[in-house]
């Protein structure tokens, strides 16, 4: 899994080899940077991915159900409607699905939910949107789709720090390019003498703002 992070304008993400010299360097708090022949204080934060969540969204298409809506405003009854369809859409010769064994129709929002005996009744609608509605001598088009169950596993909260990587803020402009400042922060974040270690990735940003991921 990867996870986002907005780097910002002069900011730099180090990510050590070795753990315990990123916490050394946290605990430190300031250093004092050579750029260019230029001091720089910069601030070491630890570093800490934003609050997110991952879930696993599992669909399932009903191999028996459908979805009806757009259902006329008709002067019947409700359960004479509800007949309406079920006779509507057992009809083979308009591609019906065979045996309806239940019609959950509302009035108000003029939908349905059409259950059909057979598994696999469903599929004659795969392709069909609009399915035709006949009642009173008239034809209607009602629109079809699929009926879904839809619901989440393994949802997680998380707010990720990683102990071998370490934000520095602060880090002032210089007339460099942006590769040249960022070879002068490594070179002095690795010198043992500064308490730094042997470097994996580092990313700096001298203007505007990035995006970096970190797999999980």
């Amino acid at each position: 899994t990867k996870i986002p992070f907005r780097l910002n304008q002069d900011q730099a993400l180090l990510t050590f080899e070795d753990e315990e010299v990123a916490q050394r360097l946290t605990e430190m708090g300031k250093h004092a940077v050579n750029l260019d022949n230029k001091i720089a204080d910069v601030r070491v934060k630890p570093f800490t991915l934003e609050m997110g969540m991952k879930f696993e969204l599992h669909v399932t298409i009903s191999g028996k159900k459908i979805n009806v809506s757009e259902v006329p405003e008709l002067s019947l009854p409700e359960d004479w409607m509800r007949d309406k369809l079920e006779l509507n859409f057992y009809k083979s010769e308009q591609g019906g699905g065979g045996e309806v064994e239940n019609v959950d129709y509302d009035q108000q929002s003029r939908t349905a939910v059409i259950t059909f005996l057979r598994p696999g009744a469903t599929n004659v609608f795969t392709r069909c949107t609009k399915y035709p509605f006949f009642v009173n001598g008239r034809c209607y088009r009602l629109s079809v789709s699929p009926n879904t169950d839809v619901h989440l596993e393994k949802f997680q909260i998380f707010c990720a720090i990683s102990k071998k990587t370490i934000l520095l803020q602060g880090i002032q402009e210089t007339e460099d390019d942006e590769e040249s400042v960022q070879d002068m922060i490594e070179i002095h974040f690795q010198k043992p003498s500064n308490s730094g270690g042997e470097i994996e990735k580092i990313k700096y940003v001298s203007k505007g703002a990035t995006w970096v991921s970190f797999e999980e």
